[in-house]
């Protein structure tokens, strides 16, 4: 029935028409120099094994597209020969080995930037960041990215509080936060922040409606938790399709605050969207922990989460509670959704790409516990990206998950979590 709904509301709002974006699998990219694009670029692709896989030049505004034949790993170079005589790659990086996902449209980096930057040592050579700029930039992305992981996490840590459920399908409510965005955004043709508040509130009302007509029918038959789990995976694979079928395969970005030059505040880089993105997690979950600990809602959800048999017979109303608890994590895993999206674009995968993190950082904190989630979250989200410094960025959530391992070992209940009694 859920499946249904979320089928019905794509249909209704017109994202079965963007199913024509994805034709099968391609690189892609924006070549921008600032916020000026720049055109005439050549761009070479190979297949693992070396063979020609296709040839673009990025047009006026700077895309270029390689359709290529399946998917798999994939080398790209840029020609810095056809260069602007102005531009330079930044990086010094003009090869890149991208993969490729059945379906995908994968978007390729390559950072340009004016030629002879502040503190190169040769004429037209780019600026190199230093050591304490690349440690700031990274501690910045990793506290942004932790304000993301923690919204979600919130969610499915209150949800398993209340009812016990290892919600596996969490990762789509953040999907379809940001599908909803995308929507109203680029489809419709509403603001950003505009979009982004319609998306919570639709968020809000699926995560309703699955607990009205779904969760709640398995709760009242007494389904046991390990069926139940299992039945949210299956949820979340069915939902993840639909989202392919209507949506597509490639990932595709907001019409506003797009490839958002960033600013400098003392040490750190930040593009402005990604400052005001995070004042809006900070708000959002200062306001929820407020509300858990000094509203009445708040001390009957702490009390159902603690006792649901006491607090019923406290004459507190538990399935409301209960739906409550859903509509809030469905409003926070849209928002989490809508500033993923503008972070790194949308995808149909991009919430069960991080639901392992969250599920990380729910764990490490202590299952059911608010605050553990929203402590788990920032250790994860900032060794993730401090790991970088340390090992190759493919191993970053790997890395990740290794600390929750070791942490685990020594403080089995998580960091805030409690000790439980078994037997």
């Amino acid at each position: 029935m859920l499946t249904a709904f979320l089928a019905c509301v794509m249909l209704a709002f017109g994202i079965g028409a963007t199913s024509a974006w994805a034709e099968g699998e391609a690189l892609q990219g924006t070549l921008k120099n600032g916020d000026k694009p720049v055109a005439g670029v050549k761009i070479n692709a190979f297949t693992q094994d070396g063979a020609p896989a296709g040839t673009a030049t990025s047009d006026a505004d700077g895309k270029w597209s390689i359709p290529v034949t399946g998917p798999g790993d994939y080398r790209v170079d840029l020609d810095q020969s056809t260069l602007p005589a102005d531009v330079v790659l930044t990086n010094n990086r003009p090869s890149l080995t991208p993969s490729v996902a059945d379906g995908q449209a994968r978007n390729v980096l390559f950072p340009l930037g004016p030629k002879g930057g502040a503190g190169s040592n040769q004429p037209g050579a780019p600026a190199k960041p230093s050591s304490f700029d690349r440690y700031a930039d990274l501690l910045y992305t990793g506290l942004h990215f932790a304000l993301i992981i923690a919204l979600a996490a919130l969610g499915v840590s209150l949800i398993f509080g209340t009812t016990g459920l290892t919600n596996f399908a969490h990762g789509e409510l953040v999907t379809f936060g940001a599908l909803m965005t995308f929507l109203f955004n680029v489809t419709i043709g509403l603001p950003l922040v505009l979009s982004g508040l319609i998306a919570v509130v639709i968020g809000g009302a699926v995560g309703y409606l699955q607990d009205r007509v779904f969760w709640g029918w398995l709760r009242r038959r007494r389904t046991n938790m390990v069926t139940t789990m299992i039945i949210s995976i299956g949820l979340s694979l069915a939902v993840r399709y639909i989202f392919l079928y209507f949506f597509g395969g490639e990932t595709r970005a907001f019409s506003d605050y797009n490839a958002q030059p960033g600013e400098h505040y003392g040490p750190f880089t930040i593009a402005p969207k990604n400052l005001v993105s995070d004042v809006i997690a900070i708000v959002a979950l200062v306001g929820v922990s407020w509300a858990l600990l000094g509203t009445r809602l708040g001390k009957a959800t702490r009390a159902v989460a603690d006792n649901p048999a006491l607090a019923a017979a406290s004459g507190i109303n538990v399935d409301r509670i209960i739906r409550l608890v859903w509509t809030l994590g469905g409003g926070l895993a849209a928002l989490a959704g809508a500033i993923l999206g503008a972070y790194q674009n949308v995808g149909y995968q991009m919430g069960f790409q991080i639901l392992l993190l969250v599920f990380a950082a729910v764990t490490l904190g202590g299952f059911g516990t608010a605050w553990g989630a929203l402590v788990g979250s920032l250790v994860i989200g900032l060794f993730v990206q401090l790991s970088t410094l340390f090992i190759p960025s493919e191993l970053k959530t790997v890395g990740a998950l290794g600390v929750l391992i070791v942490i685990l070992l020594f403080r089995p209940q998580g960091i805030l979590g409690r000790r439980a009694r078994i037997g």
